[in-house]
């Protein structure tokens, strides 16, 4: 049996940004995730905004998370290798409840501490980018775009290079406690097999309730907000520099904004409506034909021809099942359940706050137990730029020195076979189609890896000599091949 001082279960953006966080310490420590992968649930199916922390109640975890972790992302970012712009945002309007709306959150992030925030005119829209939607906006400089699907994959990389465990397809099932007082610990169980461990910091996302609920505290209601997403080509994007979002609403919640990627493309989305199945990620026509309506208001320049992709996402939000009230980010630990940490309800702006809440939750564990710095933590994760960035002078040294650098496999990306073979032997050791296309960004062009997939399908057989059979597009179950059509 694995025994470790430390299991975090969840390997999303807070899961593995809490593995990192405890690796500054000497501790035995692991993530175990039900998917291939890490980012498989809403670590990955949102927008990519750093957000600045306007909408969140004053004093709430969600507030003090949001600024902390805006501030801090320039050395982020810089840190982990991941693309990031701190383009700033519009939050535009048409009315004048729009007004009246968009000054009451202006003041709440100023009770917040979000700096720069001021009222522009039509004019000024136009002269930031002329393919804004508005008749006035509030400017908000302090927000940014990154990639969340990378970001998560930096933090997870660089918790592994400090010496953190991934075990992934490990579904977690059940949760015995062992002992009392300084011989408290846990058996953890999987579908396959159990972990011992000293500490539990649950980081299931979507299903942080019913782990709780093994872990001894409340099985707390939540609801989830299933939102659906276009995704529009390079294309688009040259008309779109900055973030766009309409008014928000009474309750702080905002309707369809379009919104560049750090890669040049621009996602639309999302509506909102309600769902009871946690992995509700169909999209329908219905919200589509909405999600075009709605994004044109916010985009001037949103065209059908320009659609390459949809997704959906799902923030399942703790609340009040009395009031329907949507509560704040819950991270608690207590005396009646001893080395435990739970977080529930973390949904947006969860990307923006996870490095905040990871230090929170791995200080739960500091202040008791007081373990040892690791003198050899390293909070930098060495990544080589990627070869459509370069220089053509970069690209042909590369290839000098790496013939591999010479032969694109994805040619709407830029993607090169050194590249692949890079990703297929990353440090996580996954191995999924889903996972070269998240670390390389293979696939996501306009073919949508009409031209590549099988390339890369096949390169992952080689590389790691599996049968075709066992080769995985991203869930245990999705398999690129079931068997042979014919003998030949």
């Amino acid at each position: 049996m694995e025994a470790y001082d430390v299991i975090v279960i969840g390997a999303g953006v807070v899961g593995s940004a809490v593995a990192r966080e405890l690796t500054r310490y000497r501790l035995d420590i692991c993530v175990l995730e039900k998917e291939q992968d890490v980012a498989c649930g809403n670590s990955s199916r949102n927008t990519g905004m750093l957000h600045a922390g306007f909408t969140y109640k004053p004093g709430s975890l969600k507030a003090e998370c949001a600024v902390e972790g805006n501030k801090e992302f320039d050395r982020v970012a810089k840190e982990l290798g991941v693309p990031f712009k701190r383009t700033g945002k519009l939050v535009v309007g048409f009315t004048d409840r729009d007004r009246e709306n968009i000054l009451k959150f202006k003041a709440i992030g100023e009770k917040n501490g979000v700096e720069g925030m001021r009222m522009i005119d039509q004019e000024e829209i136009n002269r930031i980018d002329p393919n804004a939607g508005g008749e006035f906006a509030m400017y908000v400089p302090s927000s940014g775009i990154l990639d969340p699907m990378q970001y998560t994959i930096a933090l997870a990389e660089n918790a592994c290079q400090n010496g953190a465990v991934f075990r992934f397809g490990q579904k977690v099932t059940g949760i015995t406690r062992t002992g009392e007082g300084e011989e408290t610990g846990y058996l953890v169980h999987t579908e396959t097999d159990t972990f011992q461990t000293r500490w539990v910091i649950n980081c299931a996302g979507m299903y942080a309730s019913e782990i709780s609920g093994m872990l001894g505290y409340p099985v707390y209601p939540v609801k989830g907000f299933k939102g659906e997403y276009y995704v529009l080509d390079k294309k688009a994007g040259a008309f779109l520099s900055i973030p766009v979002y309409p008014a928000p609403n009474e309750k702080g919640g905002f309707s369809t904004h379009a919104t560049p990627t750090v890669d040049g493309n621009v996602l639309v989305g999302p509506d909102s409506y309600l769902t009871e199945d946690r992995e509700d990620y169909i999209v329908t026509k219905e919200h589509m034909d909405g999600l075009f309506a709605d994004g044109r208001k916010m985009f001037k320049q949103m065209k059908r021809d320009y659609f390459i992709r949809n997704f959906a996402g799902i923030r399942w939000k703790r609340y009040d099942p009395e009031t329907g009230e949507i509560l704040d980010f819950l991270l608690e630990a207590d005396e009646a359940h001893p080395r435990t940490v739970n977080l529930v309800g973390i949904e947006s702006p969860g990307v923006t706050c996870a490095l905040p809440l990871a230090r929170r939750a791995a200080q739960k564990l500091i202040s008791r137990e007081h373990p040892d710095v690791n003198p050899d933590f390293d909070p930098v994760r060495h990544v080589k730029k990627r070869f459509y960035e370069m220089t053509h002078e970069e690209q042909a040294q590369a290839i000098a020195e790496d013939p591999m650098y010479g032969e694109i496999v994805c040619r709407c990306e830029t993607v090169t076979k050194a590249e692949i073979l890079a990703a297929i032997h990353n440090p996580l050791g996954v191995h999924t189609v889903t996972g070269i296309k998240n670390r390389t960004r293979a696939t996501m062009g306009r073919c949508q890896g009409g031209y590549c997939e099988t390339r890369i399908t096949e390169m992952i057989r080689e590389e790691l000599g599996l049968e075709p059979e066992e080769v995985r597009y991203s869930k245990a179950g999705s398999r690129m091949f079931t068997g042979k059509v014919r003998e030949v």
